[in-house]
């Protein structure tokens, strides 16, 4: 087994053992993500040489005794949204440019800590808007299991990274399935925690009351390692309310007996995939036979307006996030225009892609005085009823299991014409952040037709991040772990 293969808990036993450096193991990662690279684009900006001289230093404290951490020389690639203190951020749009923050994001300074190394800032859709990572300034990203494919997004190339082998672990964020759907796409797992749970200092924001930092893994003990350093109260974000509840991931237990699992009555006609079908009966048998209890609980408003709800507070979030780029403080600008107003008009005209201006137009619209109160105003007090809905299905049963997306991974540049197909998808995934929930992507099995991963998903009421990742651990243990994609190769 080379060593671009082993785990995060594998490499960091292994580099505190000596059995093999930090420095061997980035290499060996590098060379990886250079062999697919070509193939896959997951990749904005590699941090070669900055990678190797950390990876030097963890194996110099080793060599002199010192523990650098649970992480010791795992390598991690951090979605291109996350700050990094001098190293290249773009959020895959051409208005930041060359933009290189002066600060670290929260959970990229705990990773630190924790003696991770950074191999490079991933492909996205532009400011995390899109679900296939091909609105990106840089170009798309494809699915390793099939290079014809999108991975998904915004995360893909955290995703598809992870898949392809070139690290063991990544960090994304999620607004409305941005990490469980490109996990579901690539057949790895990718977590979106409890809002709160992750500090989003340093994350540069698309919907502030919906984005969450999660990370991508290959099993769910890596899972709930990382996990376990994120989940961390953090006086910089007034959003961040994890308190002691990281304590949840110290120990898993995967006996499923007992254990409430429902799926939603007001999904149960809607259209799947053969092969996401079939997994979500080969999921249910494996369920009952572990001695979990199958239920229905019915969750009637989201099905009615939760899509709308979302869509109306994401586009006037996005909105106000994204006045700041304007071309005076950061990022890309231009020094031929007659005035302020019209350097700000050229900027933005050049800066923002399509579907990123698409959404700033919208979210202006609804944020009028005159539209407010009807549409954004509107959405917010629907999302308390979203949320209580949830709650009180969730008084009788411990977690929901539902599809991902109600579709394998499409090729590249294919429009899928089918809307409903695209709503029941949005339905899937887009209430979970509404509610600030916790939900779980896990490869569930591989479609007999086309090869391709299927994902399904588990979601949970707040706070039960840890109690997910232990009914996930159950499932690993029968339906096996995610392994490296072949098609990057």
């Amino acid at each position: 087994m080379q060593l671009h293969e082993l785990s995060v808990r594998e490499i960091a036993s292994g580099v505190r053992g000596r059995k093999f450096s930090a420095l061997e193991v980035f290499e060996d990662c590098l060379g990886r993500s250079a062999a697919c690279e070509g193939k896959v684009s997951a990749l904005i900006t590699t941090t070669a040489d900055a990678g190797r001289q950390r990876a030097r230093r963890i194996d110099e404290r080793i060599a002199r005794g010192e523990d650098p951490g649970p992480l010791a020389g795992v390598p991690v690639i951090l979605k291109d949204n996350i700050c990094t203190r001098g190293v290249r951020t773009t959020a895959g749009s051409r208005i930041l440019g060359d933009w290189a923050p002066p600060y670290d994001a929260t959970v990229w300074a705990l990773l630190q800590d924790a003696g991770a190394v950074l191999l490079g800032k991933s492909n996205m859709d532009e400011f995390a808007m899109g679900n296939t990572c091909g609105t990106s300034a840089f170009g798309p990203t494809a699915n390793p299991w099939d290079v014809a494919r999108v991975p998904g997004g915004s995360s893909g190339g955290s995703a598809a990274a992870v898949a392809a082998g070139y690290v063991p672990f990544a960090l994304g964020s999620d607004t409305g399935g941005s990490i469980r759907q490109p996990a579901s796409y690539c057949g790895i797992c990718g977590l979106k925690p409890t809002y709160g749970m992750v500090s989003r200092y340093g994350l540069i924001a698309y919907g502030s009351s919906l984005d969450q930092i999660g990370p991508f893994t290959r099993n769910v003990g890596d899972m709930a390692l990382v996990m376990g350093l994120l989940a961390r109260q953090d006086p910089k974000d007034s959003t961040s309310t994890c308190g002691t509840r990281g304590e949840c991931f110290a120990e898993l237990q995967d006996d499923l007996k007992g254990r409430r699992v429902a799926l939603v009555r007001d999904f149960r006609d809607f259209t799947l995939d053969p092969g996401i079908s079939e997994a979500m009966k080969k999921t249910i048998a494996a369920l009952e036979r572990a001695g979990a209890e199958m239920m229905e609980v019915s969750l009637p408003t989201v099905g009615r307006y939760a899509v709308a709800c979302y869509y109306a507070i994401a586009a006037s979030e996005a909105h106000t996030n994204l006045a700041r780029f304007d071309g005076v403080r950061y990022g890309y600008t231009v020094n031929s225009s007659a005035g302020m107003k019209d350097m700000f008009q050229e900027v933005r005209s050049h800066g923002f892609g399509s579907e990123v201006k698409s959404r700033i137009i919208a979210g202006t619209c609804l944020t009028e005085p005159v539209r407010s109160e009807q549409y954004y105003v509107a959405a917010t007090r629907v999302r308390t009823l979203i949320a209580r809905e949830f709650a009180e299905a969730f008084e009788n049963a411990d977690c929901i299991l539902q599809p991902v997306t109600p579709s394998l991974a499409p090729k590249i540049g294919e429009v899928d014409d089918d809307a409903m197909k695209g709503y029941e998808s949005d339905l899937y995934t887009l209430p979970v952040n509404m509610a600030g929930l916790p939900g779980y992507s896990f490869r569930a099995g591989t479609d007999a037709d086309s090869g391709l991963p299927v994902g399904l998903q588990l979601v949970g009421p707040r706070w039960s991040d840890g109690r997910l990742l232990s009914a996930g651990l159950a499932l690993e243990k029968i339906l096996g772990a995610p392994v490296i994609a072949g098609g990057g190769n």
